[in-house]
């Protein structure tokens, strides 16, 4: 795997400080895209041992809330294989930081069994994530005054109590998983 960026204070995707890695690749390729350049799998810098160092090391201060993955499309097939064992070590060495995901995939179609993007690593993966942002980007739904996500079709899910705490309408407000 491939990343396209690592942001060492990122207040911008997610609650309070955060570190975020920008994975490589993406097949979804949204109208709009604000990172378009990460749709090539092989944009970036490779994945490595000194990168996860560099990202645990980031993680260690008291004023950083936690991990936010986003790219490029972390739910990739390739990219949840690579992600994973990386994952497990964040949760492992930082149980009280949380861990923000951002796919382009819903939830309850594309990471399911059978659904485009589910592999072997995404019921674990899925598992140590606590908020996934999910839906693709629609350039017509954007909307700036959103927490935490670009379009109004897009949902901000609490893995853990598997409820949407925002979004895509009203009537998925609450909604359980």
């Amino acid at each position: 795997m491939n990343y396209g960026n690592i942001k060492k204070t990122d207040i911008a995707d997610g609650v309070g400080v955060r570190v975020t890695l920008f994975v490589s690749g993406c097949r979804r390729h949204c109208k709009g895209c604000f990172n378009s350049d990460t749709w090539d799998f092989g944009y970036g810098e490779p994945f490595t041992e000194e990168t996860e160092k560099e990202l645990l090391d980031a993680l260690a201060p008291s004023y950083i809330n936690g991990l936010t993955l986003l790219g490029g499309e972390p739910m990739e097939p390739e990219n949840q294989a690579a992600l994973l064992p990386f994952v497990r070590r964040v949760r492992s060495i930082y149980p009280d930081k949380s861990i923000w995901c951002y796919t382009g995939c819903t939830l309850e179609k594309d990471l399911v069994p059978g659904g485009s993007h589910f592999c072997g690593a995404t019921e674990e993966l899925l598992s140590l994530i606590d908020v996934l942002v999910d839906g693709e980007f629609i350039e017509e739904k954007k909307d700036l005054r959103l927490l935490f996500r670009g379009s109004s079709n897009q949902r901000v899910i609490d893995m853990k109590k598997g409820c949407v705490i925002y979004g895509a309408g009203s009537e998925n407000e609450g909604k359980r998983y």
